[in-house]
């Protein structure tokens, strides 16, 4: 497992907020030759860019998880990343459309863990050659059974290999502005429920 660290800028104050929301990254996809971890790296560093958000990146494909034969009900035992999904206050789920849903990685990833996910909120970024959206569609009902909120704004990048060079993803027109006004979605949802799970936790 890899741990990454993403610079971001400071705030337009020159300092960052004392109490800054935790991001989470996720990139879903773990296959050869994937193109989902430059997605993630570009998504990371692009919601990190006002400085009002500290940023994780976990790539499944660096999660160990243990086998599934452990996997009980509202979760397992642990995990190497528990922690870190658990120190989260919104997510950036990037995913892959196969066979017009996400993969499995991501989804032992997601049932791995149960108390960690509840009451944040999520945004989704899905690719593939029509935009990867029955994938978004597909994690919507999942995540509302772990008591999460999924934006409406997502992304769906069609055919996002067109858009890879040397120096990674490079967004086409029209996809920043789209990417940041899910962001901005995502962090006032962030902020809402990291107030409420304080505030007012809820009786499960």
């Amino acid at each position: 497992m890899t741990t990454t660290s993403l610079p971001s800028e400071p705030a337009a104050t020159g300092e960052r907020p004392a109490d800054p929301l935790r991001i989470v990254v996720i990139s879903g996809s773990v296959r050869n030759q994937r193109m989902g971890r430059a997605i993630s790296e570009w998504a990371a560093f692009r919601a990190a860019a006002g400085g009002a958000a500290e940023l994780d990146l976990i790539d499944c494909a660096d999660c160990a998880l243990p086998d599934d034969a452990d996997l009980r009900p509202g979760g397992g035992s642990g995990s190497p990343v528990a922690e870190r999904i658990d120190a989260a206050d919104a997510f950036v789920l990037v995913t892959p459309e196969y066979n017009h849903s996400y993969p499995a990685a991501l989804k032992r990833l997601i049932d791995w863990h149960y108390r960690e996910w509840m009451f944040k909120p999520a945004t989704v970024v899905s690719y593939g050659v029509q935009g990867g959206l029955l994938a978004t569609e597909h994690l919507r009902g999942v995540l509302a059974e772990l008591h999460m909120v999924t934006t409406r704004r997502v992304v769906g990048l069609r055919q996002p290999w067109n858009d890879l060079g040397p120096a990674g993803y490079t967004a086409p027109d029209g996809v920043d502005a789209a990417f940041d006004a899910a962001v901005g979605e995502l962090t006032w949802w962030g902020s809402l429920l990291r107030t409420a799970r304080r505030e007012r936790p809820f009786a499960r």
